[in-house]
């Protein structure tokens, strides 16, 4: 029997059909609009009526915020419809409803499908519901769903087919092989064909399988196998005296790395560019750093340093990667797939990955819908969609999202730039890396296969087109971030890899490249392959692309040691392969071989490609900028990203240096991401890392290699800036450009930009040891600009690095710069002295001009600045330079200025105030990222003398703190931390839940080790990703078992024990009822929660909370009135009670803590109080304070981090906790 419900979120409480009212009518022009109504609504099969019953409630709902009905009452209503996930497409929300509804059963997983139902009212005509339906459904994921109950959930999958060959390929003409190309969807060309065709009839000798076609054509791609980079270029004419320059200088690096005569016969190609720096600086002994071997996951360098005052040996990794075919076309989960793929790739590595930046490129996104252009989404919902996506991945792994930034030109109308790029590391000591052999068991590890991402890697290598919203669906990958999270945990330990000799992700290509390249020779039992959902054919199970798996090889004696550890972190993990001796990839499909491929032939890459190149002179430059301090601040390209930035976690694993917007005001944008390395709880350094990047889109159009020049320059000089030494600096490129097509003169343009970036590897040396490059930016007559990123990473201590807000009045501002390489290098060594001997005490990398260096500099603190050099052109770009704030006067540097009291800058004539520049720069793009809400007028501060608070019966010297570990939870290691450092026995407990025995062990292990424990500390995270509809039900439905119930109710009311939550523990305290009742609860309308943030999105940054009540022994090392900074990162942070409950809990002194402003007092400005919660309410407890619940991060500690943002942020909670039970 079919189930049905349908939940309505309460009247007030539903930001969703406001922010689709607001977009109706003021984007799509729908004024006739008046009111919208979203249920989202339930199937379920599979079990009884009492627990669907119990889910409605618990599951489904959350009384305080939802409405629960058999039907949605859509009377009067003038249109209604129901949308659902395509067919094949992860549900994280069903997913998430089964996974909850088993916890709280221990029984098998129901069958779960959801969708969301719409009203709309008001007088609406059929164009005007048209235009609504096509906002909300993006064909590529989504699509209209019956408003019927079906009869049932069971699918019926059709018996796959055997897998066919092409019969007659080996004798078909050009015309025949152009027709089967067009039919198959084929990336590769008509000579790549060919080639597939000669092999098969001179070596082979027979036709192929749609397998092997399919498969070889994901192995070809552009893609995977960079074809456009390795094209020969046979004919070079350049007319720009830069370039030819750079070219000889090219060829002459050729001769010094390969010798003459083979460098006469090796072919010219842009990857040879693009390689050749590295090579040459290896060659010349200045790369000591560099990490080499024949398993390449990511870029990697040694790094030497001291944790627990010993020196190890560290890997550090980096790696960028576009999706900007897949979010274009999906830009929630192309974009989240983005960062996805970008932290597989290190992960592979067995590295830990703990820091990401994001650089994107768009057309301008406040423009009209009207100016859409045909067969494209919006720019805004590009834009807003694809920052929802990459954050909502990012921070439900727990990743640290450092440092974001948005470039914007109508060339990225033509396809949207999404990058990525992430830093990972870990212990060399923990990384083997040895060559498979003959008899070694390949094991795919993590999730399951479906037809999501199926030709994804052909998909990005081909232009878009008019048809590719429709067509496309099952090329965008499907993330799973909880699952992602899984494999991080694994491989953070080296008992586990140490078994593993090689690694591989399954990104482009799924079994067939990521299990393919693992060995020579290999026999893949696609039998094996565990799925989604049945019907997939052997073809389908080679190349989906499904997400969160990785392939590893181990020796068969560690085959059953392997599995084991992963079942203990809740992961699948079997045999699919076997390494053999012979060099042939063979895959076995029911009985069947569907694909027997020589390794010679599929590392051929296809046929070779032959291009010319054309460099025209150059004369243009690029678009003037403003030339006032007001146009500037107001202008698109300077424009403040905050409303963007603030939607991803920059401080989760409690490693961040830098803010990603510092001084007081949180105002002056950092301009690299800085973090200490990633220890385990127990261990401690200084040493960390630091990352940039550099590109300007209008350079590179019209200069290409003076704009990838510039960029490389850029991106050091940011390195030098945050206090990095640039002869330390390694680099990896981001190439994105147009479909070259045969055209020399579009050839030309990635030509220049390379040999412009390798000028400036040679002249730093400093070399680009990795890269990615993306060359289908077309579409239709519209091409993307020519795009070339320059990430740049350096080790460096936390002791070493510089910040980028002024800090104090009266000290003078110089100019670090050159004119020439070794002039502008010169500079560059200066500063660094000047900086160690501590005289730097801000700086800032000049990008768009000396203007809006110090502009921004000032925002911060809100110190102003006062020119006193006019000569200098303060709106010119100037790569390279750096402006820094100096505590004493120096001779060998230009002074441009001094820091003033006047809260304004004055550049002569042109002067303003910093209050009146940050709103200009504010209001660029408000309508898209906004930053403020409604006003909500003022709030009472709390305060609670506490006299005597309760004390344990039975004291603990080192008492045991239980953390819970469950699919989604993210900060675990910094509550570990956190608590060890405190003296506590902190121990993790994994909460397995792959099957229903998985479910009843987990129970019985946990209600076991809560007897033996004194407190429980939920950690924050996402569990089962927020879903369904709301936070910590997959916790709440796990306390809610009557075995965990009676021993969590024992430790508090027996054994005098604590708890603790924060964030999505918080969530689940507040939603059992352990605040502020102090006991589990079924809940009511009537109690207290936790929902949605009022500004609508995802909030994370640094908050000042004040103490207002003393009560609870979590806060017995504070006082009344304290004032605590601390990070917060959440969707659903806003509090919500009635005033008679709050009235009783402020009088119970049951309110800890509120958000406060700069005065100290609380306060409902969602600039210090994020969620726009009640009375500005951020923690409560329960009666007698021993459970206590907050939002904000207090965990997330240490005496280096956050360095641009002044603020106390130890809150002693934990050593508070320890004390309690050792007294």
């Amino acid at each position: 029997m079919v189930f049905r419900t349908y939940v309505e979120k309460r009247q007030g409480l539903a930001p969703e059909c406001e922010a689709l009212l607001t977009d109706c009518r003021d984007f799509l022009g729908v004024q006739g609009l008046r009111a919208a109504r979203i249920w989202n609504r339930y199937d379920v099969e599979g079990i009884e009526a009492p627990l669907f019953e119990n889910a409605c409630r618990s599951v489904f709902s959350e009384p305080p915020l939802d409405l629960v009905s058999d039907a949605a009452d859509t009377q009067d209503a003038c249109a209604v419809f129901a949308v659902e996930p395509l067919p094949g497409q992860f549900d994280q929300r069903a997913d998430s409803a089964s996974q909850c509804i088993q916890l709280l059963s221990q029984g098998e997983r129901p069958r779960i499908r959801t969708a969301k139902v719409y009203a709309l009212y008001g007088m609406l005509t059929d164009a005007d519901v048209e235009a609504v339906k096509r906002y909300v459904i993006n064909p590529v994921e989504s699509r209209e769903a019956s408003l019927k109950k079906p009869e049932t959930l069971a699918e019926e999958f059709a018996e796959p087919k055997c897998v066919s060959s092409v019969e007659g390929f080996t004798a078909m003409d050009e015309a025949a092989l152009s027709a089967l190309l067009s039919s198959m969807g084929l990336a590769m060309d008509i000579a790549d064909l060919k080639a597939l065709q000669d092999y098969f009839r001179e070596t082979e000798r027979r036709d192929p399988t749609i397998t092997e076609i399919k498969m070889i054509d994901t192995y070809w791609s552009d893609h995977c196998r960079h074809t456009t980079f390795s094209t020969h270029l046979d004919e070079i004419r350049i007319d720009d005296d830069a370039v030819k320059g750079a070219y000889a200088r090219y060829l002459a690096a050729r001769e010094e790395v390969y010798g003459a005569e083979r460098a006469a016969k090796r072919p010219q190609t842009l990857m040879d560019i693009a390689t050749i720096g590295t090579k040459t600086l290896k060659a010349r002994g200045l790369l000591p750093e560099l990490d080499e071997s024949e398993e390449i996951n990511a870029c990697s360098i040694h790094v030497p340093a001291m944790v627990n005052g010993k020196e190890q040996d560290w890997l550090l990794m980096f790696k960028n990667e576009t999706h900007n075919h897949p979010t274009e076309i999906e830009p929630f989960g192309g974009a989240a797939t983005c960062i996805g793929g970008c932290i597989r790739d290190p992960l592979s590595g067995r590295a830990y990955v703990h820091q990401a930046m994001r650089v994107t490129g768009g057309g301008d996104p406040r423009k009209e819908l009207a100016e859409t252009l045909s067969g494209k989404l919006p720019q805004r919902k590009l834009a807003q969609t694809a920052a929802a996506g990459y954050s909502s991945y990012g921070n439900q792994i727990g990743l640290a999202t450092g440092h974001i930034a948005e470039l914007y030109h109508e060339g990225y109308v033509a396809k949207r730039l999404e990058c990525g790029a992430v830093v990972a590391a870990a212990p060399a000591s923990i990384v083997v890396r040895e060559r498979p052999a003959p008899g070694d068991v390949v094991i795919l590890l993590g999730g399951r296969t479906g037809r999501d991402g199926i030709g994804g890697a052909t998909g990005s290598s081909k232009s878009h087109d008019m048809k590719s919203l429709s067509t496309m669906a099952s090329e965008v990958q499907k993330g799973n971030a909880p699952e992602e999270r899984k494999i991080q945990r694994l491989f953070r330990g080296g008992a586990v890899t140490r078994l593993i000799k090689r690694c591989n992700d399954f990104g482009a290509g799924g079994v067939s490249v990521a299990v393919g390249e693992l060995a020579d020779g290999l026999i893949i039992d696609l039998d094996a392959v565990r799925k989604k959902y049945e019907g997939l054919d052997g073809t389908e199970l080679a190349i989906s692309e499904s997400q969160e798996r990785m392939a590893v090889v181990v020796a068969p004696e560690n085959e059953a040691k392997f599995i084991a550890a992963a079942a203990a972190e809740n992961l699948e993990a079997y045999r699919v392969a076997v390494v053999t001796e012979s060099p042939r990839m063979v895959m076995r499909w029911r009985g069947q071989t569907i694909a027997d491929l020589s390794r010679a032939f599929l590392d051929t890459n296809g046929a070779t490609k032959h291009a010319s190149v054309a460099v025209p002179a150059r004369e243009c430059a690029a678009p003037a900028a403003a030339q006032t301090l007001r146009g500037m601040a107001g202008s698109l390209k300077s424009a403040s990203r905050r409303g963007l930035v603030e939607r991803f976690d920059s401080t989760v694993g409690a490693g961040t240096l830098l803010m990603p917007f510092g001084g007081r005001t949180q105002r002056s944008p950092a301009q690299a991401m800085a973090a200490l390395l990633p220890v385990l709880p127990g261990e401690k350094t200084a040493q960390g890392s630091v990352m940039a990047w550099g590109c300007d889109p209008d350079a590179l159009s019209a200069d290409p290699y003076r704009g990838a020049h510039d960029a490389v320059y850029t991106s050091v000089a940011k390195l030098v800036a945050a206090g990095a030494d640039y002869h330390k600096a390694y680099l990896s490129l981001q190439e994105f450009f147009e479909k070259l097509r045969n055209d020399p003169a579009r050839w030309g343009k990635p030509f220049a930009a390379l040999l412009g970036a390798l000028d400036a590897q040679l002249e730093l040396s400093a070399a680009a040891i990795g890269g990615k490059d993306s060359m289908s930016g077309s579409f239709l007559d519209r091409d993307v600009p020519p795009t070339l990123i320059s990430f740049a990473i350096a080790p460096l201590l936390e002791g070493e690095l510089l910040t980028t807000d002024l800090k104090a009045v009266g000290h003078g501002v110089y100019l670090f710069a050159g004119k020439t390489p070794e002039q502008q290098t010169a500079a560059w060594e200066r500063f660094t002295a000047l900086a160690r001997a501590g005289k730097v005490v801000s700086a800032w990398a000049v990008e768009n001009g000396l203007a809006e260096a110090v502009m921004k500099m000032s925002f911060g603190n809100e110190i102003g600045f006062a020119a006193e050099n006019t000569v200098l052109d303060w709106f010119a770009p100037m790569p390279g330079a750096i402006v820094a704030e100096l505590s004493d006067e120096v001779s060998d540097a230009v002074r441009i200025g001094v820091t003033t009291a006047e809260k304004a800058i004055a550049l002569g004539a042109d002067s303003a105030s910093i209050e009146e520049l940050a709103a200009l720069n504010d209001a660029v793009l408000e309508a898209v990222y906004p930053t403020k809400t409604r006003d909500s007028g003022t709030v009472e501060s709390f305060s609670h003398e506490t006299k005597t608070r309760v004390a344990p019966a039975v004291k603990q010297a080192r008492p045991k703190a239980l953390i819970p570990v469950f699919p989604g939870t993210n900060c675990e290691y910094d509550t570990q931390r956190a608590l060890s450092e405190a003296g506590a026995d902190a121990e993790q407990f994994i909460v397995r839940n792959l099957t229903s025995a998985d479910v009843a062990d987990s129970v019985a292990r946990f209600a076991a080790a809560v007897r033996t424990a004194q407190m429980i500390v939920i950690p924050g995270g996402f569990s089962g990703g927020d879903e369904p509809d709301g936070s910590a039900k997959l916790i709440t439905a796990f306390f809610r078992n009557a075995a965990v119930r009676e021993q969590v109710t024992a430790l508090l009311e027996q054994r005098d024990g604590l708890m603790l939550g924060i964030c999505n523990g918080f969530q689940a305290l507040i939603k059992l009822g352990l605040v502020p009742y102090g006991r589990i609860m079924d809940t009511d309308e009537s109690f207290p929660t936790l929902t949605y943030n009022v500004i609508g999105r995802h909030q994370s940054k640094l908050v000042r909370t004040r103490v207002c009540s003393t009560r609870s022994p979590w806060l017995a090392g504070t006082e009344v009135g304290d004032i605590y900074t601390v990070p917060i990162s959440h969707g659903e942070g806003r509090f919500l009670a009635s005033q008679e409950l709050i009235e009783q809990l402020a009088a119970n002194g049951q309110i800890a803590t509120q958000y406060a402003g700069f005065d100290g007092y609380a306060t409902m400005d969602t600039t210090f109080n994020p969620n726009g919660s009640v009375c500005a309410i951020e923690g409560i407890t329960s009666p007698d304070g021993r459970v206590f619940g907050k939002m904000g991060h207090s965990e997330r500690i240490g005496p280096a981090l956050y360095r641009n943002v002044p603020g106390t942020y130890d809150m002693h909670l934990f050593a508070s906790a320890v004390r309690y039970f050792k007294k």
